[in-house]
């Protein structure tokens, strides 16, 4: 069974078929799709799926934080099932994909106090930008 699942099964969510469809679709270590490629998943494993029926369980993984909804530079967003997983993104500046990436350190730590203005710092989002393999070559 995949992580997301396990998670859903453990919080009690109720598994209807389309619901499954679409954790199942979502599975994955560098899965980062927008709502209409996991709506042509979904199709393709359960063709009565409807889109209102993805997009209402995509916004509900969102709102049970089990699901991270990742925007970048005015592309389409995008789900990342790796919510329990501390991890920033590698975005190609070319083509849009998306790796999750571990980079060493503490990033909250980084943050000197003087550069805090009196917050209380929880939680850090950082992007890096660069061209894939593929852009690159092209």
């Amino acid at each position: 069974m995949s992580d997301l699942l396990e998670r859903l099964r453990g919080r009690g969510w109720r598994m209807t078929a389309q619901r499954r469809v679409v954790a199942e679709v979502l599975d994955g270590e560098h899965v980062h799709l927008t709502a209409d490629e996991v709506l042509a998943r979904a199709t393709a494993r359960l063709p009565e799926i409807s889109r209102a029926t993805v997009y209402n369980t995509l916004g509900e993984l969102v709102a049970l934080g089990e699901v991270i909804e990742v925007a970048t530079d005015g592309r389409a967003k995008r789900y990342d099932p790796n919510a329990h997983r501390p991890h920033q993104h590698l975005v190609c500046s070319g083509c849009g994909a998306i790796r999750d990436v571990r980079p060493g350190g503490d990033p909250l730590a980084d943050l000197p106090a003087s550069e805090r203005f009196g917050f209380t710092v929880s939680e850090v989002e950082v992007t890096y930008r660069g061209l894939c393999p593929d852009c690159a070559r092209a």
